[in-house]
């Protein structure tokens, strides 16, 4: 695996669909009318932290162990857009059995909106 440096990036993007919303749901017990019942357009909204997947999902790609994470959630996320989040090591720091790291994501909607902005501290195990 390579090690991510200060200022390196990431990218992922995925859209959600109604059945990942109603499977969260169940999963969570997060099953307010508004993620299991599509709205007037025949959309579900989704779950802020199925949203937050995202960046786990980069972190999850560099084995990042987080230690604490700050999500704000600006804007919501609906079934059929496609969400792009973009993340940024901040600081990583060498360690003798480790780095430590912090990092930042921005998650935005088809429409350029930010949707989700999220603050990562962290390790990477050596």
């Amino acid at each position: 695996m390579q090690v991510p440096e200060t200022g390196d990036t990431d990218t992922f993007s995925r859209t959600f669909t109604p059945q990942e919303v109603r499977d969260f749901a169940t999963l969570s017990h997060d099953e307010g009318s508004h993620h299991v019942e599509s709205d007037d357009d025949g959309r579900l909204l989704v779950h802020g932290l199925l949203t937050a997947t995202l960046p786990t999902k980069i972190g999850g790609d560099y084995d990042v162990l987080a230690r604490e994470m700050d999500f704000e959630f600006p804007r919501p996320v609906y079934t059929g857009e496609e969400v792009t989040c973009r993340w940024r090591f901040e600081h990583v720091t060498e360690c003798e059995d480790r780095y430590s790291l912090s990092a930042r994501a921005v998650c935005r909607n088809e429409a350029g909106e930010v949707v989700l902005r999220a603050e990562i501290a962290g390790v990477i195990l050596k």
